[in-house]
């Protein structure tokens, strides 16, 4: 009996512990979340935290982090080179989490999310068939939008995520798809060999890879008849005033640099060309999208923030030599003469209302022309450099082509 009496004392004891234990975590997790400026990692790893159970990946200096989430459709929703009180470099769009689900797209931002492609044109996944294609009838498919995502595994370096869906094109073609998706911190001692260069000791980076694969899980071949789906890798960041986009494109090819009346021509002191290396100006001020054509494209581009001092570069796979499909809202033009990539800037609309502001880099891949059963793979990296002016200036020129004073005074009047 006194055995029972004081394991009964004994219990009643590790239950309060416990309650005084969550009641303390519950008041450091608020304390956590205040203490940490806008802006950085640690404020949007907090953010996150209360809307879905994230999976952290971290390199081996555990500096370089990234976020990422199955509930929000599998998004890198961001990353920084410096742990918690570092620069969070992904677009967070904070008031998008709390508003009921919008019937045309989710904006909730993500440094690298990934969706599929046609938008417009003849075998869209964005239209039902016959619908006008304006924005009243666009719609963005709910497994790239809205739903969740499975997580199927994930240590401190990957993630692996897959989605099943069943969508319809508008020509009226089914297509039943599975996507799996790694996501892997690409360590600092790989970035050397991946892109060529030597960073300097006062340079901080993180870096990661995303490898997305397409599957034909329905019963009819994907061909250039009925129609095929594409992959399509977008990175959200926040821009700034000193923010330019730089693309390098090849040069020697025949054909145009890159097509930029997407949303209306692009201003033309928003975008230059020079010495295979094409400018686009990312401060979130004007909207405007431009796109590289397969024959033109190379497989790297990046922007540079001068006022922040960060270097970014994203890494894709691309096939010189293969049909694109044309993304753009009409249908009176070839369905496969479209672009290699594309680049975003963000600005208001006609009626003063904005998404973000943000701006993004694209990559896309080759429609999938799939048996069923079948498979196609897409890679897209996205590294991101901060520190020794110097040290990013050699990465810029090694990288890039071009220095950071050229960037810096390409759009200065």
């Amino acid at each position: 009996m006194n055995n029972l009496h004081t394991k009964t004392i004994a219990a009643g004891l590790l239950g309060i512990f416990l309650a005084s234990c969550s009641g303390n975590k519950k008041e450091n997790d608020q304390k956590t979340m205040s203490e940490f400026e806008k802006g950085t990692f640690g404020y949007d790893l907090t953010f996150l935290k209360d809307r879905d159970s994230l999976v952290v990946l971290k390199d081996s200096s555990g500096r370089g982090q990234l976020i990422i989430s199955a509930k929000y459709q599998g998004k890198v929703f961001t990353s920084t080179a410096d742990g918690m009180d570092g620069k969070s470099f992904g677009w967070v769009n904070y008031k998008a989490f709390d508003q009921p689900v919008d019937p045309h797209m989710n904006a909730y931002g993500g440094e690298d999310r990934l969706w599929l492609g046609p938008e417009g044109g003849k075998f869209s996944l964005f239209f039902k068939p016959g619908a006008k294609m304006d924005f009243d009838n666009w719609h963005t498919p709910p497994g790239i939008d809205s739903e969740s995502w499975q997580l199927t595994a994930s240590t401190e370096k990957k993630a692996s995520l897959r989605k099943d869906m069943e969508l319809q094109n508008y020509a009226g073609t089914p297509i039943k798809l599975g996507i799996e998706r790694d996501i892997e911190v690409i360590e600092t001692g790989s970035i050397p060999g991946l892109l060529g260069i030597k960073p300097a000791a006062g340079v901080k980076s993180v870096a990661f890879r995303t490898t997305n694969v397409l599957i034909n899980k329905g019963s009819n071949t994907w061909d250039e008849q009925s129609g095929a789906p594409c992959m399509w890798s977008l990175d959200m960041f926040s821009p700034s005033p000193g923010t330019v986009i730089v693309i390098p494109y090849v040069e020697s090819a025949a054909g145009k640099v890159a097509t930029t009346d997407y949303f209306g021509e692009i201003e033309k002191d928003r975008i230059s060309f020079k010495d295979g290396v094409l400018f686009f100006k990312a401060d979130g001020k004007s909207r405007g999208k431009l796109g590289i054509p397969p024959a033109r494209v190379k497989n790297v581009a990046g922007s540079y923030a001068s006022d922040s001092k960060v270097l970014t570069i994203t890494l894709f796979d691309i096939d010189n030599n293969a049909k694109y499909l044309n993304q753009e809202w009409r249908t009176d033009r070839e369905p496969y003469s479209g672009d290699a990539m594309n680049a975003y800037n963000d600005g208001p609309l006609a009626d003063g209302s904005q998404m973000g502001p943000f701006y993004e880099i694209e990559s896309v891949s080759p429609p999938a022309f799939l048996k069923p059963g079948a498979k196609q793979t897409h890679r897209h990296s996205v590294f991101h450099f901060t520190g020794d002016a110097q040290g990013l200036n050699a990465i810029a020129q090694k990288v890039l082509g071009v220095s950071l004073s050229q960037i810096e005074q390409t759009f200065k009047k």
